[in-house]
C-alpha cells in the first residue's frame, strides 16, 4: 500500500494525520517550512463554538470600507490590481446576504461543537500530554453603544443555537478580572469556550506522530503532481517524486497554489494576522476579545498574548508595523493600568488565516479526483475546527458516513 501524503504541516494536517493513524493508514506529512512555527503556533488558542457568525457577515462591506482608510484598523484589503483578488472580494460581498449566512451559521454551529468534543476526548486519551485546555469560557467587552447592542443580538442568537451567554455589565465584568481596572460598558460571557497554549499542542502532536511512525518532509516544495484519469500517483517536490494512494490539502493559505497545479479553482485569500506575548502584569485572568478593535487576549499564567488584524494580503508575509501598532494600542484602551511593552520586531508572530469568500472551510473531495481531499479556509477557526476536520477528512478518505453533514463545506462549491 502506498501511503496518504498529507501537503501541509499545520495544525489542520497533523489532526488528520492523528486520525488517519489512529485508522491504521501510513501517512506522510510533507511542508514547505520547517514547521517550528507557523500559523498554528502563535494564533490566539481560543477554541470558540460561540463563534458562528461567517466573517462574510452583514456588515462588513460597509465596515471594510471604512476600515479601509485606517492603516490600524482591524480588517484591511490591500487595493491591487489582483484577477484571483476581484474574483474573492465578488464572492465575499456575494456571501454576506442575510440568507447565506443563515445558511451558513448551522454549519459553523455543527463543525465548532464537534470540534470541541473532540478536544475533549484528546485531552482525556492524553493525560500527560501538557494540553491543558482551560474552560475559563470568553468575554466579549465592548465600549460603545453600537457593538453593545451587536452582541447583545448575537448572545440571543447563540442561545437559539443550545449555547451559553450571559450577558454582563461593568461590574460583572470587573468582578471576573479583580487585578486591572478594565474600561467597559460590559461584556457578553461564553462560558462554554476554551482556550490552549497553540504551541504546546502543536510541539505534543508532531512528537506524537513521529512516535506512531507518521513520516514528516519539512523544508520541501511541492512542485507538482504525476496524475491520470482522475488520480495522484505520486507528488513531485524539489527532493524527488513521492508516490501516494490518497493526497490531502491542506495547506493552509498557499491551498488555492496546490489546486491550481491540479487544475481545480479555491477562492481563498491569506489574511494575515499578528499577535505578541507580553508579561502578565497586573494579571488578566479570562480569555477576551476586545470587540472595537478585534484583539483577543489570550493569558497563561505569567504571560498573555495579544494578537488581532486581518488583513487580506494572498501570501505576502512582510510585518505590517502599523497593524501592531493597533493591537498594541487596544491593550491600554481597554486595560489602562496595564503595563505594556511595545513588542520588537523579532518579537511580533505573523501568520496567514486561509480565508474562503463565505466563512466556511472547504472540506472534503477535490472536484474531478478519485483519491485527493481537501481540507483548508478555516480563518481565524482553523485551531477551533481542526480535530473536526481532521475526524471528517478520515471518514472520507475510509468511505465512512461523516460524523457532520457535509453540503456547506464542499470544496467544488464555486467551480
Amino acid at each position: 500500500m502506498k501511503p496518504t501524503l498529507i501537503i501541509g504541516g499545520g495544525i489542520v494536517g497533523l489532526f488528520t494525520a492523528y486520525f488517519l493513524n489512529k485508522e491504521g493508514i501510513e501517512v506522510e506529512i510533507i511542508d514547505q517550512t520547517d514547521m517550528q512555527e507557523n500559523c498554528s503556533t502563535g494564533n490566539a488558542g481560543m477554541i470558540t463554538p460561540s463563534h458562528i457568525i461567517p466573517l462574510a457577515a452583514p456588515g462588513m462591506i460597509s465596515k471594510g470600507i471604512a476600515w479601509m482608510f485606517s492603516s490600524k484598523s482591524p480588517f484591511y484589503i490591500h487595493p491591487r490590481l489582483d484577477y484571483k483578488l476581484v474574483q474573492w472580494c465578488l464572492l465575499f460581498f456575494k456571501a454576506t446576504s442575510e440568507s447565506q449566512v443563515k445558511r451558513s451559521i448551522p454549519y459553523l454551529n455543527h463543525l465548532t461543537l464537534f470540534s470541541k468534543a473532540l478536544y475533549q476526548e484528546f485531552q482525556e486519551e492524553h493525560p500527560v500530554s501538557s494540553v491543558q485546555l482551560s474552560q475559563k469560557g470568553l468575554m466579549m467587552i465592548y465600549q460603545t453603544e453600537a457593538v453593545e447592542k451587536e452582541e447583545i443580538e448575537l448572545a440571543h442568537l447563540a442561545k437559539k443555537y443550545k449555547l451559553e451567554a450571559e450577558v454582563l455589565n461593568a461590574a460583572e465584568v470587573q468582578k471576573l478580572e479583580p487585578n486591572l481596572e478594565v474600561h467597559t460598558r460590559g461584556a457578553v460571557y461564553f462560558p462554554g469556550d476554551s482556550h490552549l497554549d497553540p504551541g504546546v499542542l502543536y510541539t505534543y502532536l508532531k512528537k506524537n506522530l513521529l512516535a506512531k511512525g507518521v513520516k514528516f518532509h519539512p523544508n520541501t516544495q511541492v512542485l507538482g503532481f504525476e496524475k491520470n484519469q482522475h488520480k495522484v500517483h505520486a507528488v513531485l517536490t524539489d527532493k524527488g517524486k513521492i508516490d501516494t494512494g490518497k493526497v490531502v490539502l491542506c495547506g493552509g493559505a498557499w491551498t488555492a497554489e496546490l489546486a491550481k497545479k491540479l487544475n481545480f479553482s479555491l477562492p481563498l485569500m491569506g489574511g494575515k494576522g499578528y499577535s505578541f506575548i507580553q508579561e502578565n502584569n497586573p494579571a488578566i485572568q479570562i480569555p477576551t476579545i476586545l470587540t472595537e478593535r478585534k484583539v483577543a487576549v489570550s493569558p497563561y499564567g505569567n504571560f498573555v498574548r495579544f494578537g488581532g488584524t486581518l488583513e487580506i494580503a494572498g501570501t505576502n508575509q512582510k510585518v505590517n508595523l502599523n497593524r501592531v501598532k493597533g493591537i498594541f494600542e487596544s491593550i491600554n484602551q481597554y486595560y489602562p493600568t496595564f503595563k505594556a511593552k511595545f513588542p520588537n520586531e523579532d518579537q511580533i508572530w505573523k501568520g496567514l488565516r486561509p480565508c474562503s469568500p463565505d466563512g466556511l472551510p472547504y472540506i472534503g473531495m477535490a472536484p474531478g479526483y478519485e483519491n485527493v481531499l481537501v481540507g483548508a479556509g478555516h480563518a481565524m477557526l482553523g485551531l477551533t475546527m481542526a480535530p473536526a476536520t481532521g475526524k471528517l477528512l478520515t471518514e472520507l478518505h475510509q468511505q465512512q458516513e461523516t460524523s457532520l453533514e457535509m453540503k456547506g463545506f464542499e470544496v467544488g462549491r464555486y467551480s
